[in-house]
């Protein structure tokens, strides 16, 4: 069985070929996909959380992600928030035949996933982002959408947490990106109107995006809401944007950003304009308009687990 570390996993392909493998996958159905979430609270009133996510592609592969998401982790830098590890299987003679890092894996299907929604969506001549959180997800979100937009020169830095948003804009992206000029903000109100892109990576139940001052041509990748009372868009961006999401089957019904605003009356849930499977397969144009504003919805579903799991299997099969 191939054991695929986290180095590996991070450092293997750019995300160019990742962005365009992922596409391709996107032109078959999404198969079987199922989630499992536990949760519990500990002894200081955070919620853990303990997810099982799988997906199945008859006579193809089958594999399952085990996550646990400890957000207090953020606080000490022994470990990360975010544990796993992935197991894939022949989808002919349900053999195993891989064990991938799990946390690297989600580090790196969740980047590529949001920057071929960028790809599709965004304007293609974007020139600043601003980053909503400064997790370890944040690192491969920057990385992703700066690869796939070379035009970006400005990437400013949002965290509740000053320490973690100047670390990251300190650290190892200005040697990765040195023509790209990074900073931290203490407003996210004051530069949201400034960007052409922002991506959003928090555990928030309260919305953080302010959506009546995002400038006509904005695209919005909302990644970290994945309960069903999470959401990090306002109202007024759902109001304004015209809404895509990864994959209907697992963000519409399962997620606060688009449970909350729909049972409030706010949006309906024919406003989703198109998944990814839908863009991929050139059945939905996509952005129509240079001012439009478009919000991408990153659920990341056990489909794209598999998907990621099985790049890097062929790859690493094949070197």
């Amino acid at each position: 069985m191939l054991m695929l570390d986290a180095e590996t996993i991070l450092h293997k392909l750019p995300f160019s070929t990742l962005v365009n493998e992922l596409a391709d996958k996107h032109l078959e159905p999404v198969g079987l996909t199922e989630d499992m979430l536990l949760e519990s609270e500990d002894s200081e009133g955070n919620t853990n959380h303990f997810l099982i996510r799988a997906g199945w592609q008859a006579e193809n592969a089958v594999g399952a992600k085990v996550t646990t998401i400890f957000p207090r982790n953020n606080n000490d830098d022994i470990w990360p928030s975010i544990q796993a590890v992935y197991v894939l299987f022949d989808g002919v003679n349900g053999t195993p035949i891989a064990c991938l890092d799990g946390t690297a894996l989600t580090y790196l299907k969740t980047a590529t996933d949001s920057a071929l929604g960028a790809k599709l969506l965004a304007q293609p001549d974007i020139k600043s982002m601003m980053m909503i959180g400064a997790g370890e997800m944040a690192f491969h979100l920057i990385t992703a959408h700066c690869q796939l937009h070379p035009s970006i020169n400005q990437v400013y830095i949002w965290n509740r947490s000053a320490e973690k948003a100047q670390a990251l804009s300190q650290g190892e992206l200005k040697q990765r990106f040195p023509e790209i000029e990074f900073s931290r903000i203490e407003s996210i109100n004051d530069y949201v109107s400034q960007v052409g892109l922002i991506s959003c990576a928090t555990a928030s139940k309260d919305p953080l995006i302010p959506g009546k001052h995002l400038q006509p041509g904005t695209h919005v990748d909302l990644v970290g809401a994945f309960t069903a009372d999470m959401r990090e868009a306002d109202d007024d961006c759902m109001r304004r944007a015209r809404l895509f999401v990864d994959a209907r089957e697992t963000t519409i019904n399962r997620i606060g950003e688009f449970i909350i605003p729909i049972a409030n009356g706010i949006i309906e849930e024919s406003d989703i304009c198109a998944d990814l499977f839908e863009l991929c397969q050139n059945r939905h144009p996509g952005r129509q308009a240079d001012d439009d504003i478009t919000i991408y919805k990153n659920g990341g579903g056990g489909h794209l687990d598999l998907m990621v799991a099985q790049m890097l299997y062929e790859h690493n099969q094949s070197h």
